[in-house]
């Protein structure tokens, strides 16, 4: 009833004591990461505690400001972690509001890198991170060569759970025609396929018997 890791942000309540108006988060993974951006002087800083980004994070991220930066490791279970927030955070993706992550180098996190390049370096860093559209656009097509007709379809299917996430409006159609362009598709044709899945065709009627 007091704690459930999946709510908590650390440093959320530090954060709000140290900037009355707060326009943005940077959302990290561990508790030291969050304490060394404050120090360094970042004080917008919180920590998931160790866990995944929840939707109840994002919840109560939402409330206080309009735009969250994801900073994660730059290694492989950083990354993973980051694909695993923009899940989650897809549902939340709405007109006003700004989710984008920062990849940091290999082998550093937001601890080693604040410490080596100091506040302002960082703060560099996090106005050209990437946003949540170009990192989702970026990491399907890792997965599916979009270059021919095989590709693309893998790259639709990739695509569709995760489309279906998105709440209707602005965003959601902007995206559409981000997504239409990358695929050198008609936005039409993509809406069509996204909203209405082709159904397969009819099997063939059997031989007649001789």
């Amino acid at each position: 009833v007091l704690f459930h890791k999946g709510r908590e942000l650390y440093g959320l309540y530090e954060t709000r004591l140290a900037r009355q108006a707060l326009k943005r988060l940077i959302v990290v993974e561990g508790y030291m990461d969050a304490v060394r951006l404050h120090q360094a002087g970042l004080p917008y800083a919180v920590a998931t505690l160790g866990t995944a980004t929840t939707t109840d994070h994002l919840h109560r991220a939402f409330r206080l400001v309009s735009e969250l930066v994801f900073a994660f490791d730059g290694d492989r279970a950083g990354r993973a972690a980051a694909w695993r927030a923009l899940q989650n955070a897809l549902p939340e993706v709405k007109a006003g509001r700004e989710i984008r992550f920062l990849f940091l180098p290999e082998g550093e996190d937001p601890d080693s890198l604040v410490g080596r390049e100091g506040a302002q370096a960082f703060e560099a860093r996090l106005s050209a991170a990437v946003p949540l559209s170009e990192y989702l656009l970026a990491h399907l097509r890792e997965q599916a060569d979009i270059s021919h007709a095989d590709g693309k379809a893998r790259f639709m299917a990739l695509l569709q759970p995760l489309w279906e996430q998105l709440a209707p409006g602005i965003y959601r159609e902007l995206l559409l025609e981000r997504l239409a362009e990358s695929l050198q598709l008609p936005t039409e044709r993509l809406q069509q396929w996204l909203t209405h899945r082709e159904q397969p065709p009819p099997p063939l009627a059997p031989a007649p018997a001789r």
